[in-house]
């Protein structure tokens, strides 16, 4: 099964992420952000974001000079003593942040072994998750993540995953011709959110934005009920915008 990964916004501020942790890795004494410009090629307006991202998810820390060095998270991600328990930890802490910051359930999921598999979430009171009234692995024709997950793949590896599973109508809403869908898979641009409006569940819509880290296949996602409609796609852009942590947690 082939993939088909194009860069996108969050792909490209976790590889500039990637730079200057890299730089700060090799100074354990401390680098300041005159010497990591120098040294990374990323202009002040960029360095000073991303450092700010950064200091935020813990990858790095500012000493008494102003200058910069690993951070907590950073130590514990590239330690080989419970690496899954601390990317576990730190994956739930930034979805429950994404959560509160785009007002939204928010979920992380992967294409493992040929199926949709929703790995994490943050839902709380005010934002409750959906209702997994038709399991995931069964449905990802009428969801917002499954269909992320299947433009990340190969024509093939569509007409694959569609041959294995039936495309039942779950609302009015629901997409049930392979040739409809899979036209419009073929037709989504990578930087623009894939929405579900009413196509799994009455009352739910959804978004999801791909995060691809190497070889694998994954997507961030948030649903809302459709009460809340009008608030999806400023909430979708805000997910696609704030994806870039997840991605570096990934990545690293």
């Amino acid at each position: 099964m082939a993939l088909m990964h194009e860069p996108t916004a969050p792909y490209h501020s976790a590889q500039d992420a990637l730079r200057v942790l890299e730089t700060v890795a090799r100074h354990p004494a401390g680098v300041t952000d005159t010497e990591l410009a120098r040294r990374t090629g990323l202009g002040p307006e960029r360095l000073t974001t991303l450092l700010r991202m950064l200091r935020r998810e813990g990858y790095v820390e500012q000493i008494t000079d102003g200058a910069y060095v690993t951070g907590d998270t950073l130590r514990r991600l590239t330690s080989a003593h419970d690496r899954e328990r601390a990317l576990r930890e730190k994956l739930q802490h930034t979805l429950d942040r994404l959560r509160d910051s785009v007002g939204a359930a928010v979920y992380m999921s992967r294409y493992v072994d040929g199926e949709v598999k929703v790995t994490q979430y943050a839902a709380g009171p005010s934002t409750p998750a959906v209702n997994e009234w038709v399991d995931f692995r069964f449905s990802a024709h009428a969801t917002a993540v499954g269909k992320s997950l299947l433009t990340q793949l190969d024509h093939n590896g569509r007409r694959d995953h569609l041959s294995r599973h039936k495309m039942a109508r779950l609302t009015s809403r629901t997409i049930t011709s392979d040739k409809l869908l899979l036209s419009r898979l073929e037709s989504q641009p990578p930087t623009v959110p894939i929405l579900d409006l009413q196509e799994y569940a009455i009352g739910t819509v959804c978004a999801a934005v791909p995060i691809t880290a190497g070889s694998s296949v994954g997507c961030l996602a948030l649903s809302l009920p459709v009460e809340h409609a009008h608030r999806l796609r400023q909430a979708a852009d805000a997910l696609n915008r704030n994806a870039a942590p997840v991605l570096l947690s990934l990545t690293i």
